[in-house]
């Protein structure tokens, strides 16, 4: 009687949670692992889908501490659990980008997603390049040092081979597995070399020799590459007449100038644009075409939207580059740009870059006053208010025109504007004009036109300073109108002014009833800008006054001091 033992298949424990979860964050990391191949690192592309690989990792820690990946040549597995399936050994399957440089398991800890996962894309993407110098995976692990990443591997350049499993930078000398464990020991001691053995050799450099040997290869990694790139390419392109090799390095250099700053290397960009206008002065043999086309290389940067779009990424960025890097790139701004800056500058937030662009602002309106006028009458209020402010700060005499039709047509913010700019470039032609703005319908246009006069001494607006004290508008304004105009008519009256003061301060009205107090506390102030006897007489005829605010007036008129 015979009998059969039926085949018990092998049974594995349930995971401890759900594989899904697993699955989801290996799903996203795949993703992450294409667009970092894809994008620049900062396209909003690249950062939606690091982002979302990171957050990823969440559920699996509300779990556990550490996941432990099995690696296969079409697989990764989860507590036997397939996770990540890819069903050929393709080169860009990650499962088989693993295996084939023999890293057999993968240990994430909680932390690796923030602290480690960028390497290990870096990493991916370079092994998919295949560059027979570039090192392997495994090569590059070493070398990176993980922390919370752990990995066991074989030797695939053997037969077999024990596996190794690396912990951290302090603990590779306890990486190896015991059966190994005498062997491996044997050949590290065998192969360590010490440095004393080779002191007294023949070649053996001295100090100096070793200074200058690092101080040369720190130079070495310091030369910025990309710079020298652009310096040869336009070398050929002045030197090689050739239509088509001038052609295809202006196209190249145009594509340069949008990766370089897609990737904020911005000294570059000032570089090749300085290097170009260089060229075009010193190259003869251009035809119009070249020279249109080679020409347009700097006005990309300074176009509307991609300076815009420049600023918005620097305002939005946590770290600037450095400060050199962007003031560099803002000195080739063209006349053109300037539209752009002046309507940013009341927008960006970084305190470090509003300051660049407030010098970038000044160098391009002091060096364009004919484009910095064109914008006096922008569309845009914040560009034209803006405009107004640097014509007056530079004193633009040609900027009266437009600014006087902004006195006229202009809404209350821009006259204001207008009223400040013209005071500040000063002329005769700019007064004339002001001088209008002492009866405009806004209260802060004509205080600050009051103030500009008096502190000019504008004397051909009298007729209309003496209109306004004289008039009932202004004893209805409040008091630091009131003071203005005083001040201003005590500016520019003179002696001749003395009595209608006087009269103010002093005499009395219908029924014994005088001017509002304020009125003639004003009145004192402004006999006190006469400073003549006349004046000061009337001031001391006032000296009993027993209205508080008036008999202060007088007394600081008196002692010459201020309103």
């Amino acid at each position: 009687m015979s009998s059969t033992t039926a085949a018990v298949p092998t049974e594995h424990p349930e995971p401890p949670f759900p594989s899904a979860v697993v699955e989801e964050m290996l799903k996203l990391f795949l993703k992450a692992v294409r667009a970092h191949q894809l994008y620049l690192h900062n396209n909003p592309t690249y950062v939606r889908a690091l982002e979302a690989a990171r957050g990823a990792f969440a559920p699996v820690w509300e779990h556990t501490d550490e996941i432990s990946l099995v690696v296969t040549e079409t697989e990764l597995r989860w507590e036997s659990v397939p996770v990540l399936t890819e069903g050929e050994k393709a080169s860009d399957s990650l499962p088989w980008i693993l295996f084939k440089d023999g890293v057999r398991e993968l240990r994430l800890q909680k932390g690796f997603e923030h602290s480690e996962m960028v390497a290990l894309l870096d990493m991916i993407q370079r092994v998919r390049k295949g560059s027979p110098d570039e090192d392997d995976l495994l090569t590059m692990f070493w070398e990176q040092e993980f922390l919370y990443m752990r990995y066991r591997y074989v030797d695939v350049g053997g037969e077999g081979g024990s596996p190794l499993e690396v912990v951290s930078s302090e603990d590779r000398p306890r990486v190896i597995e015991q059966g190994a464990r005498e062997e491996l020991v044997e050949t590290a001691n065998n192969a360590i070399v010490n440095i004393a053995d080779f002191d007294s050799t023949l070649y053996f450099l001295d100090e100096k020799e070793v200074a200058y040997m690092h101080s040369e290869v720190q130079k070495e990694y310091e030369r910025d590459l990309r710079s020298n790139v652009i310096a040869a390419m336009l070398d050929i392109y002045e030197n090689q007449a050739d239509l088509s090799v001038r052609s295809e390095i202006t196209e190249q250099l145009n594509h340069m100038v949008v990766h370089l700053l897609a990737s904020a290397q911005f000294r570059p960009v000032a570089y090749l644009l300085r290097e170009v206008a260089q060229i075009m002065q010193r190259a003869k043999d251009l035809s119009l075409a070249q020279r249109n086309a080679m020409g347009a290389i700097p006005d990309q940067i300074s176009e509307p939207a991609s300076l815009a779009q420049l600023i918005q990424s620097l305002d939005e960025a946590a770290d600037l580059p450095a400060q050199e890097d962007l003031t560099a790139l803002f000195e080739e701004l063209r006349p053109s740009s300037l539209v752009t800056v002046f309507s940013w500058l009341v927008k960006v937030q970084n305190v470090r870059l509003r300051t660049l662009l407030e010098t970038a602002a000044s160098r391009l309106a002091s060096a364009n006053t004919t484009e910095l006028v064109k914008l006096i009458a922008a569309h845009d209020a914040s560009v034209a208010i803006e405009a107004m402010r640097r014509a007056g700060s530079l004193r633009t005499a040609a900027a009266v025109p437009p600014l006087a039709k902004v006195m006229t047509d202009g809404d209350a913010a821009m006259r204001l504007a207008g009223a400040q700019a013209l005071a500040e470039i000063g002329s005769p032609g700019a007064l004339q004009v002001l001088e209008r703005a002492i009866d405009d319908v806004d209260r802060d246009v004509r205080v600050a036109t009051a103030r500009a006069i008096a502190a000019r001494t504008y004397r051909p607006a009298l007729p209309r300073v003496e209109a306004a004290v004289k008039g009932k508008d202004v004893r209805d304004a409040d008091l630091t109108e009131k003071m203005a105009i005083f001040e201003a008519y005590g500016a520019l009256c003179g002696e001749a002014g003395v009595p209608l003061l006087d009269g103010i301060l002093n005499a009395k009205g219908f029924l014994a009833r005088r001017d509002d107090p304020e009125v003639r506390a004003c009145a004192a102030m402004a006999l006190g800008r006469i400073g003549s006897e006349a004046a000061i007489a009337a001031l001391r005829r006032a000296a009993g006054e027993k209205e508080a605010i008036v008999r202060n007036a007088i007394n600081r008129a008196l002692r010459g001091g201020p309103a």
